[in-house]
């Protein structure tokens, strides 16, 4: 499906829904003037208006990640199409940004959301220039207090050149994920990349792996793509469309470099080896798009305008008779150079596969919704009409025995809930298992690496076979998580030359105060990285794990509340030989935040909660090691270190289990109540309709030909929607992802 296919299936369908929502309200109108509150036909009404709304504001996230600087920031303003963002020859992203799409005439806005704090607050409005100079402050600032304000994140609210033609996506997010943050250790910023990079997998539309072309072999690069891959290559092999390799800064190339084909060629086979099949790799210059796009619009700077001439302007030179090189105003090669840069490629690219997986899912969502809503207008009138035409006492004695079965149906509705809490039991008991297994993973892993230590500098200290103390003999229960190599290397730089004999070989003895104050903020360092590091693989596959389990407890759901709405059709059918419509139970994506949605908005909740530096679900570590000042030295208990270690780690486990707790409690409700809603509204309407052809046939027999001719016209008229419905969704089903 094209764009512009895209864009027209978006707006005919607009079209029809907002043709449909006017016939509905006449209708309603109608009604209403008669003395009939029409609360059925109200809850239809909900229906569309939800589904256009949806339409017009589904959020698509495109995910920019790059593990080194790599021209991140660069890259998104060549998207955006303004110098707004920090680049990398600035400042890296210390927080997480969200790029919201406004209208060309809209007022750009930077806004800043901190812990605590409910409310942004504006940074900046206007011109990009005036953005830009207040994010790099607040980038400084960040940066010089090591976050002491606590920012989460910020809100960017700016037009999109990339998507300015597309109505049909004003909902598109950019999402500017954080680069290495000063304050953190080298490994601390890479496990938090980690965790950045395997969210955006789970909830991101598309994601834009940035690489840097003169260094794309680095080995952040390389450890980032294999701790990706680890464990996850089915994932992988089923979301590799969405993922984009971004070789970029070809514009570096030099006379006696490499042809970037080469150069791709290499970059693909090294992503293949690491276990990614097919990798879509698009070579760019984020920075010659940049300033090729601003100059179109006319909104370049003089520092702009000299920077595309002193860069660029001379690969587009001629050469005269005289042999003097003469280069075109820049005016007349940016369309030239934009197109150079592939930055427009890599933007049709990136829409052409929004559009086709999350766009055509969303068109799908919608057209459902509205063909359940045209068919239980339809279901109405049918009722109506045959009401009218029946004998009265006979419709009575119909009208109370559905009003026997409705109340049977609810019943039903009722056992349908209890296996649901039985089922919400069982999956917060499968998710604390997971939990509490981790933690006794990491609480062993880090005992067994302590120990290790012991054992080896025992080993050195002394020729005789070392006496080990008896933590070393104990037997593993659980397996050990993976310690990567730099980690073990760094435990044991830790503890370089600042050794003593004493009694045990648990207690290390220094000199100084401020020896020992040093080996505790290492040790501190060294497990906050593993413990964030292991939690990171376990939230991935608890996330993952969730959204599995949810979906088919949301179709065990809906099987058995569909079953109930299947017998009511029937009933109601057979007893008026109406044919009526299959009420569909309806679970739409656009109507559901996922487990990880839940988890931020608990996690936020849990830390708005709590004085302690720590947080929930395991996102940060600190624990106090203790330090003894013993006469002439300071001594660090490596016994009692891991204790504080294991406590700090089951505080947390408490915190993270609390937090997994209610966003499984609330997310089963709501896939409940969603079910359950429908049943009821279904039951409902039957209820009023039934309620009301009383009511008009007590009071205007005289008239029955006359409602029934309406009745009729009204039909036909939806008939005409309906039509157009089907039509819709014969052209969406060409373009299904897949064919």
């Amino acid at each position: 499906m094209s764009s512009q296919q895209f864009q027209e299936t978006y707006e005919s369908i607009y079209t029809t829904g907002i043709k449909l929502l006017q016939y509905l309200q006449e209708m309603r109108a109608g009604q209403l003037s008669e003395g009939n509150n029409a609360q059925s036909l109200q809850t239809v009404e909900a229906e569309i208006t939800t589904a256009l709304k949806a339409l017009q504001e589904q959020k698509y996230q495109v995910a920019v990640i790059a593990a080194m600087k790599a021209g991140k920031s660069t890259f998104l303003n060549a998207l955006i199409g303004a110098d707004v963002l920090a680049s990398e020859t600035e400042a890296c992203t210390v927080c997480r940004t969200d790029i919201y799409p406004l209208p060309p005439d809209g007022v750009p806005k930077l806004l800043e959301y901190r812990q605590g704090q409910r409310k942004p607050f504006v940074v900046a409005q206007g011109s990009a220039a005036a953005i830009q100079k207040q994010f790099l402050q607040r980038t400084h600032d960040i940066r010089t207090t090591a976050n002491k304000e606590g920012t989460l994140r910020f809100q960017l609210e700016h037009p999109i050149e990339a998507i300015h033609d597309y109505s049909s996506l004003k909902g598109l997010t950019l999402v500017d994920t954080p680069g290495p943050n000063e304050w953190q250790s080298e490994d601390l910023n890479f496990v938090s990349l980690k965790q950045t990079a395997l969210e955006a997998l789970r909830t991101c539309d598309a994601i834009l792996f940035i690489l840097d072309y003169c260094s794309f072999k680095d080995n952040t690069n390389s450890e980032l793509l294999q701790e990706l891959i680890e464990q996850r290559q089915e994932v992988l092999q089923h979301n590799t469309g969405k993922i984009y390799f971004i070789l970029n800064k070809i514009d570096r190339k030099t006379e006696d470099d490499r042809p970037i084909d080469e150069v791709i060629s290499d970059l693909r086979q090294m992503l293949v080896d690491f276990g990614i099949p097919n990798p879509n790799i698009y070579p760019t210059s984020a920075w010659q798009g940049l300033l090729a796009k601003l100059i179109q619009q006319e909104t370049a700077t003089s520092s702009h305008l000299k920077n595309f001439k002193n860069f660029f302007s001379g690969r587009y030179a001629r050469e005269n008779e005289e042999g003097d090189l003469i280069a075109p105003a820049p005016k007349k090669i940016a369309p030239q150079a934009l197109e150079d840069s592939l930055i427009k490629k890599v933007e049709a690219l990136v829409i052409q596969n929004v559009i086709g997986n999350s766009g055509w899912n969303l068109l799908h969502d919608v057209l459902a919704k509205l063909d359940k809503a045209a068919k239980a207008i339809e279901d109405s009138i049918n009722l109506r009409i045959n009401g009218w035409e029946m004998e009265l006492q006979p419709l009575r004695e119909k009208i109370e025995d559905y009003a026997n079965v409705a109340r049977g149906a609810i019943g039903q509705v009722k056992g349908v809930k209890a296996l649901v809490e039985q089922q919400e039991k069982k999956l917060i008991s499968q998710f604390r298992d997971e939990i509490t297994e981790f933690a006794e993973k990491a609480k062993q892993t880090i005992q067994e690496e302590i120990d290790l230590f012991v054992q080896s500098w025992l080993s050195e200290s002394t020729e005789l076979e070392p006496s080990l103390p008896d933590e070393l003999n104990e037997e593993e229960s659980l397996p050990k998580l993976d310690v990567p190599q730099r980690l073990k290397e760094s435990l044991t730089k830790i503890f370089a030359n600042v050794l003593s004999r004493s009694e045990s070989p648990y207690e290390i003895h220094c000199e100084t105060e401020e020896e020992a104050q040093a080996i505790k903020e290492d040790i501190n360092g060294v497990c906050a990285v593993l413990i964030k590091n292991w939690w990171s693989n376990t939230q991935d596959k608890l996330s993952r794990d969730g959204s599995e389990i949810r979906q088919e407890l949301v179709a065990e759901i809906h099987n058995n509340i569909q079953m109930i709405s299947d017998d009511l059709s029937k009933h109601i059918g057979e007893s008026l030989d109406i044919a009526l419509n299959i009420n569909p139970i309806q679970s739409l994506g656009f109507e559901f935040q996922g487990i990880d949605s839940q988890v931020q908005y608990y996690t936020e909740t849990f830390t708005k909660l709590t004085t302690e530096k720590r947080k929930g679900f395991c996102r940060d570590y600190e624990v106090d090691i203790p330090v003894e000042e013993q006469l002439s030295y300071y001594g660090i208990d490596l016994r009692k270190t891991t204790e504080s270690i294991k406590t700090e780690i089951d505080n947390q486990t408490l915190g993270s289990l609390a937090i997994v707790e209610k966003a499984i409690k609330k997310q089963v409700s709501e896939d409940f109540r969603n079910a359950e809603r429908q049943i009821y509204d279904y039951i409902e309407r039957f209820q009023e309709e039934f309620e009301r052809l009383l009511k008009e046939r007590a009071n205007k027999e005289a008239k029955a030909d006359r409602i029934v001719a309406i009745l009729e016209f009204q039909r036909d008229e939806l008939h005409e929607y309906m039509g157009e419905l089907v039509t819709l969704k014969e052209v969406l089903n060409t373009w299904k992802p897949g064919l």
